[in-house]
């Protein structure tokens, strides 16, 4: 199948941009084109968001969020070290 080349102008820093997406998405800007128009040929539409969720969180501090969060609900927020430790130890 023979390729044509495709060009446009957009500004340096909407390129800057939009190329730091891309590698943290882990691919390249020109990727990134071929596969618009290969889904919006296959589509006949625009058919997906591909995104970066601001600021997201580690499943570690969404685990510490939520642990904190159940120890308010159970009025256990406020134990001190010995008195979780004590639970442990009778835990087992």
């Amino acid at each position: 199948m023979s390729s044509t080349l495709i060009q446009f102008r957009t500004d340096d820093a909407s390129k800057i941009k939009a190329s730091n997406i891309c590698e943290r998405l882990g691919i390249d800007l020109p990727t990134y084109m071929r596969m618009c128009i290969s889904r919006l040929i296959r589509e006949n539409g625009i058919p997906f968001s591909m995104k970066l969720e601001e600021e997201q969180e580690s499943k570690g501090l969404k685990a510490m969020k939520k642990a904190s969060r159940i120890a308010e609900e159970y009025g256990i927020a406020d134990m001190t070290l010995d008195e979780i430790n004590a639970e442990i130890v009778d835990a087992n």
